[in-house]
């Protein structure tokens, strides 16, 4: 058997994965850093070609490999499809095609008809090459704002039309055979509108009526301006940090991506509207893979710092270690994982901080996936304030968990203590209840008391899940939990669902506080049951009304799995409005790391989104949807610093009371608790409706117990407080426009 190479490394790095490999040198690089980078190579070079899901172009030389011995025509015909199998997913499309014609062309030489199962299973695979041609040369090689916004239109119709066309004469085929193939009726009218000829030319009988996909309500539409911004990435699924990384007042990005070898890469938010590539000056070069990351200050010095997260999904080849990355506070970060007591080799995507004893340091929970064989168990480590961590979820009996997908942090029965709930595949989800240390005249960190109260509580579908966080989306001052179902039946399921037809998939679950230990599943009464298959997820307030609204970044790692990511608005606590095509949202790619954040400083959130595929082949350019903004309502921004309390505030609660006229409104907020899958900055942006001033601001810290109150406020301003210190510090914010010159025009997505 063939076995991996330097040469066949060589093959691998052409693949287009949203960044080159390592660089040899940088102008800033810890020896942390250094180690760590060599670890990750070492790691992904050591993984057999024959199983790693990330070495699909070395299986495709192997197989081509085979035809050299001239093999039988039956045998030429399946390894050319095994060929055509690899390269689509390492992403070479169009090599795709041409190892599917060339069977047919094989079958009409020797006049031979192929096997009707095969033939299918040809037919199907040249669908999604051809589409999948159609994206790249298209959405990726020239893209433009609307590429790939569903409902095609505008700028999202393809000028090199081989691709769509392709699609169109092998799904038309598809449905000749089999009229109930709703899968490929989907795909079929997607094809149509890449070229700009939807709805007028799909054949009656399968044509979805435009109609199928309107809004519930109109916000505003939200231009992706990524690329006019100068965020120039092309990767895979991944994750996000929006935060001030440099101490300019800035929100500013860091993204990564899950291939193996995806560059983790540093934008900086340069206040002009524009962004720049700082990820070789940070000190992060090296530093490869990560298909979600967490933001916290976990040595409160005041500068957040990053824990990445690889090898989910991945089973046995997910064998990769975290990243703790401390941040210097001008811009760098070193590779502390190692030094932190935190290197351990388990495959994850998910992890939350929170201060679980309440000794004014941040915790880590990390949820690992095990199943079969594999021994993972989960790990949660605390702090010892001395920049290291003791694990000791094992000794606490919340370490063998089964395959986690999603970890939330939040104080559901509002004790002042954080508790813990957990998202899981093909089990029962869990919620811990925090009741603190066993002995309460001798707490040790090693013996807490974490209750099982999922029961009771009546949390624990779907029994397939994903990401998970706690908010209070009625604004009663009481944390409720989101928790997105991931499973479908088949990919009919998919399209199914886009047609508002019976489907077996699984949907969210939102689960209102009944502020007694206990919840009640509301999804369908809040409309919340019309998203399947969410991977990415977070909440922030689109309009500044004062209620949170949901983005969900949706997909599966197959590339029929093409669906809209999906917007929900909260209508004042009543329902949730699905905005996504009204508000320009519904990206047709896979959806991961979302950040709702106010990166202009100008009082209105923008929404960023990490965009890609699995699958080595599968990259994508992530997308800013820029806030077109809502003068009509109000905000406030609030930076929390602790003292007794974790300094990044951690925990703390927040009530805005608002005054409009005589009318008296009260906002909840708590500091740090985000989605499992999202990035949200740690500083409290706050919509306040159309409110004529805040009449008052209480923060609630929960190690000191304290609470503080402002009276009298104006609006559209940020503040910052510090715990016991009773003034409220304005902060001075640039305010500009976010890529103030751009334009619908595209732009190239090669990687530098």
């Amino acid at each position: 058997m063939l076995r991996l190479s330097a040469l066949l490394l060589l093959v691998l790095f052409a693949i287009p994965t949203g960044s080159n490999a390592p660089a040899d040198s940088s102008p800033y690089q810890s020896p942390g850093t250094k180690k760590m980078a060599a670890l990750l190579v070492k790691i992904f070079n050591e993984q057999d070609w024959q199983t790693d899901p990330n070495k699909d172009a070395v299986r495709a030389k192997y197989f081509e490999n085979q035809l050299n011995s001239h093999p039988p025509y039956e045998k030429e015909i399946q390894i050319r499809k095994a060929i055509a199998d690899c390269l689509l997913r390492a992403g070479d499309s169009a090599g795709s095609v041409e190892q599917l014609e060339r069977i047919r062309s094989l079958s009409r030489e020797k006049g031979t008809p192929l096997d009707p199962d095969f033939d299918k299973q040809v037919r199907d695979a040249l669908a999604i090459s051809y589409l999948r041609v159609g994206e790249q040369e298209n959405c990726i090689a020239m893209h433009g704002q609307e590429s790939c916004i569903f409902p095609l239109k505008g700028s999202g119709i393809h000028k090199m039309t081989r691709g769509a066309e392709g699609a169109v004469r092998e799904f038309t085929a598809a449905l000749e055979k089999n009229p109930k193939d709703l899968k490929s009726r989907w795909l079929l009218n997607i094809a149509y509108m890449a070229l700009g000829r939807y709805p007028q030319d799909v054949p009656r009988q399968w044509l979805i009526p435009p109609n199928t996909f309107d809004s519930d309500a109109d916000i505003g539409l939200f231009k992706d301006i990524a690329a006019n911004a100068s965020i120039l990435t092309n990767g895979h699924s991944g994750g996000v940090a929006m935060e001030d990384f440099d101490g300019d007042g800035l929100l500013d990005l860091i993204v990564s991506g899950s291939g193996p070898l995806d560059q983790i890469r540093y934008f900086h938010n340069d206040g002009n509207g524009y962004f720049s590539d700082r990820t070789k000056e940070s000190g992060l070069t090296g530093e490869v893979g990560g298909l979600n990351i967490v933001a916290a200050d976990y040595n409160n010095d005041g500068h957040p710092d990053l824990l990445i997260l690889r090898g989910g999904w991945w089973g046995e080849h997910g064998k990769y270690p975290m990243s703790l990355m401390r941040s210097n506070g001008n811009g760098t970060f070193d590779d502390v994982t190692e030094e932190a007591g935190l290197m351990s080799l388990h495959p994850t995507q998910t992890a939350a901080w929170a201060d679980f004893d309440g000794d004014g340091w941040l915790d880590l929970f990390v949820g690992h996936e095990q199943q079969g064989k594999e021994s993972h168990p989960s790990q949660l480590f605390h702090n010892n304030h001395d920049g290291t961590f003791t694990e000791v979820g094992a000794a606490n009996k919340i370490a063998d968990l089964g395959f986690v997908k999603g970890v939330a942090w939040g104080d559901f029965n509002n004790d002042g203590r954080p508790d813990l709930y957990i998202s899981r595949k093909s089990q029962p989800n869990i919620l811990f209840r925090n009741d603190g240390p066993k002995d309460k005249k001798n707490p040790q960190a090693d013996r807490w008391q974490f209750t099982d109260v999922t029961e009771q509580a009546g949390v624990t579908e779907p029994l397939q899940s994903f990401p998970t966080f706690f908010f209070d989306y009625d604004n009663d001052g009481w944390p409720d939990i989101f928790v997105g179902g991931y499973w479908f039946d088949k990919f009919d399921d998919i399209a199914a669902f886009q047609m508002k037809k019976f489907y077996k998939a699984e949907t969210p679950r939102l689960y209102h506080n009944n502020h007694n230990g206990t919840f009640t599943d509301v999804s369908k009464v809040m409309r919340l049951d019309r998203a399947i298959i969410p991977m990415g997820a977070s909440f922030g307030d689109l309009d500044n009304d004062g209620w949170l609204d949901i983005y969900l970044g949706t997909g599966d790692p197959a590339y029929e799995a093409l669906l809209p990511n999906r917007m929900f608005r909260n209508n004042e606590g009543k329902n949730f409005q699905d905005i996504t095509t009204s508000g320009g949202f519904g990206e047709l790619q896979k959806g991961h790391g979302i950040a709702f954040g106010d990166l202009s400083n100008n009082g209105q959130e923008d929404v960023f989104e990490v965009i890609g595929g699995a699958l080595p082949g599968d990259n994508y350019p992530s997308v800013l949807f820029r806030n077109p903004g809502h003068p009509q309502n109000r905000w406030i921004t609030l930076q929390l610093e602790g003292v007794q309390t974790n300094r990044a505030a951690f925990g703390a609660r927040i009530c805005v009371t608002t005054l409009n006229g005589k009318n008296k409104r009260r906002i909840y907020r708590t500091v740090g608790y985000g989605s499992s899958f999202g990035g949200n900055p740690i500083r409290q942006h706050i919509g306040l409706g159309p409110a004529t001033g805040v009449e008052e601001i209480e923060v609630t810290w929960p190690v000191s117990k304290s609470t503080q109150h402002f009276n009298h406020i104006a609006v559209d301003q940020a503040f910052h407080i510090v715990e016991g210190k009773n003034e409220l510090t304005p902060i001075p914010l640039k305010t500009f426009t976010l890529a103030p010159s751009a334009a619908s025009h595209g732009h190239s997505m090669e990687m530098k």
